[in-house]
């Protein structure tokens, strides 16, 4: 019913359903069955007194409301922010929260308004009916782990709480421990495997079309004996090269058309069918074909780098051309000594071959200046218009120039007469200088200074983003910008979307705690309570960080996405326990007798809770395609943080709460009344 509500505002809100969406409404399904499954066992609970249907539906709706819609104001503390996240990857993965609350708050309607009427009507009439034998079996298997299973740890927890707290925190310790150890790596983005890659071959300027044509020939050489290694280990013995074609004169890595550029792009077998690897593939076909003479650039890679961008992106400014060359040649030497990284060039490459004219002195004497002599030779070598001739509806230009043979080679440039105002003529090497040279084929410019980029791959098997990138700030850096002091470095790419993205999500996750502990300050009145509830929060790291070491990913910005995610799902879990503990202490209980009897009572919702949220996202952890390669490690922190703050909101909140009870911190709603 709540996916289906949500679904007519999808389209207001320019959502699709796609794989993306498709987790949200997932991360739904666990909290909406938990508000479910608490309403529903409140209104059991009210029948059991001996109550009438329809009177219990009403009370135990009423009973449990401040708690859900508390619950769901917190998610959306936590999730809302995260709408507004910067950075490339940032507008990728927003659509999840936004699904998510959509979601969540249909179903506060169906929570209060339907699902009491059902009950209502379902309950009327059931005094004395027998249970299903399978009803009757599944519950007494669910009493069975509530007390004797987890009734029995709790008791036993409870009575050594402050070495079971002692115990969790060293716990976190070691497994922060593993990501400031390196033991656990982080990267900006997952590597995904796509289907399609491209070689992009640079000549120089000035290079014809032939040669350019040679070189291509080799590179699908090369690709041959590639399919020919990898077939036989293809599903079938399969060709893992589809198809391939070249596109001449294009060169996205180059920002350079013309002869001398080709991109050749291959079709593999996809994804879900092939084995390997594509950094082995392209590895091979770079092995194979070999060097390539007079080729400035050759890269072998995937069409696109995702939303983080390349791993290896380093910008220099400066005024001096020159001085920005032998920079950057040093920054690419010092990155090519390690291993793992591939694909390393910069846009500053030398252009055409160039012939410069210099005048002498005491040309300005005889009345010649820069624009004389470069007019006069453009009318000679290329022409200019001396007439229009009308014939019949025909008009005809008329154009004059040196004849072909005067102007094929550099002899007649050099011994060219350059005609003075008074008729008389004078030999070009007599009124200026002739050079030979090559300017550069480009110069960029970035914020109105001189710019030249760093470009490059890494193999996320061998080498690390974040590790080779502290190396650079460290190692060499400090010693490029003594030896260089007026170029100014900066970091792009992977590094300043990552970066960009992450302080984004940090400040996100600030401003939702701040928002939860604001509203659970009100509604437990009280400064200390909230922390039991926030506390949760950190702890279920410890499921993030062993599940991604577990599965062998590293840690990524879809991970901490993930992690703030469950964020939402671990603070509603842990608010309704809290809840029911303060309803047992204003019961007259003590705080020992609360945590036992809330953890046992708040057992069943969130076993469900976690295990119907595992089951719908546990298919996704072995889905192959490419768009499921972005949500593995946002499910594997909610997967595996789920199955760690399961345990520690049923184990770690009544003997943290029990523990400020020992201190005198936590007081009782009726005492506060009373003062």
């Amino acid at each position: 019913m709540s996916f289906l509500g949500s679904f007519y505002f999808v389209p207001e809100l320019d959502l699709t359903i796609n794989m993306l969406t498709m987790v949200g409404l997932l991360l739904a399904l666990g909290l909406m069955m938990d508000d479910a499954i608490v309403i529903a066992e409140n209104i059991a609970s009210h029948r059991e007194r001996g109550k009438a249907a329809l009177q219990s539906a009403v009370d135990g709706t009423r009973e449990v409301l401040p708690g859900v819609v508390s619950s769901f104001i917190t998610t959306v503390c936590i999730l809302g922010p995260l709408i507004s996240i910067k950075g490339q990857i940032g507008k990728v993965m927003k659509v999840v929260p936004m699904m998510l609350i959509l979601v969540m708050a249909i179903s506060l309607i169906e929570a209060f308004l339907i699902l009491p009427s059902h009950l209502g009507h379902s309950l009327h009439g059931t005094e004395g009916k027998e249970k299903y034998r399978f009803r009757l079996r599944f519950e007494a298997f669910i009493d069975w782990l509530r007390e004797r299973v987890f009734g029995r740890l709790i008791d036993f927890l409870l009575a050594r709480r402050y070495l079971f707290l002692g115990f969790v925190v060293a716990v976190f310790i070691v497994s922060i421990a593993m990501i400031r150890s390196g033991r656990l790596k982080s990267v900006s983005f997952p590597d995904l495997e796509g289907n399609v890659v491209v070689a992009r071959l640079l000549l120089p300027q000035g290079s014809p079309l032939e040669r350019t044509e040679q070189l291509i020939g080799k590179l699908i050489h090369g690709l041959e004996q590639t399919n020919e290694k990898y077939k036989p280990l293809q599903p079938g013995g399969a060709d893992l090269v589809r198809s391939h074609h070249v596109q001449y004169n294009l060169n996205t890595d180059a920002f350079e058309s013309g002869a001398h550029v080709a991109t050749l792009t291959v079709d593999l077998l996809e994804a879900e069918l092939r084995s390997g690897f594509i950094d082995d593939y392209l590895a091979d076909w770079r092995e194979k074909t070999g060097q390539l003479p007079d080729a400035i650039s050759l890269t072998f890679a995937e069409p696109a780098h995702g939303p983080s961008g390349l791993p290896v992106d380093v910008r220099l400014r400066g005024n001096d051309l020159h001085e920005l060359k032998k920079a950057v040649t040093e920054l690419g030497n010092w990155f090519a000594q390690f291993r793992g990284v591939f694909n390393l060039s910069d846009d500053l490459r030398p252009g055409k071959p160039e012939i410069r004219l210099r005048l002498r002195e005491g040309a300005f004497g005889l009345g010649l200046d820069a624009s004389v002599v470069a007019n006069q030779l453009r009318s000679a070598f290329q022409g200019v218009t001396a007439d229009e001739v009308q014939i019949g509806t025909e008009s005809y230009e008329i154009d004059v120039r040196l004849n072909r043979e005067d102007q094929d080679s550099i002899a007649d440039l050099e011994h060219f007469f350059v005609q003075l105002r008074n008729g008389k003529q004078v030999p070009l090497q007599k009124v200026a200088h002739i050079e030979r040279g090559r300017g550069w084929a480009r110069i960029a410019r970035i914020n109105g200074m001189r710019a030249v980029t760093l470009r490059g791959d890494l193999d996320p098997r061998v080498a690390n983003t974040n590790e080779l990138i502290g190396l650079l700030r460290t190692d060499f850096l400090p010693d490029l910008q003594e030896k260089y002091p007026d170029i100014k470095v900066t970091l792009a790419g992977e590094v300043e979307e990552s970066g960009r993205t992450s302080q984004s999500m940090m400040v996100s996750m600030v401003i939702g705690l701040l928002g939860i502990f604001m509203l659970l300050s009100f509604q437990f009145r009280s400064y200390v309570e909230p922390f039991v509830v926030l506390m949760a929060i950190p702890f279920a790291l410890i499921g993030v960080i062993w599940g991604h070491l577990l599965m062998g990913y590293s840690l990524s910005v879809p991970s901490i996405f993930g992690f703030i995610a469950l964020a939402g799902i671990v603070v509603n879990d842990s608010i309704l326990l809290v809840v029911f503990l303060k309803a047992r202490r204003e019961a007259g209980e003590s705080s020992v007798e609360s945590a036992a009897k809330a953890g046992r009572q708040r057992f069943r919702a969130i076993i469900l809770t976690s295990s119907t949220t595992i089951a719908g996202l546990l298919p996704l952890l072995f889905e192959r395609s490419l768009q499921a390669q972005i949500l593995i490690p946002l499910v594997i922190s909610t997967v595996f943080g789920l199955l760690a703050s399961t345990a520690l909101v049923l184990l770690v909140v009544p003997c943290v709460y029990t523990i400020l009870g020992d201190l005198g911190l936590v007081s009782l709603n009726k005492e506060n009344h009373e003062e």
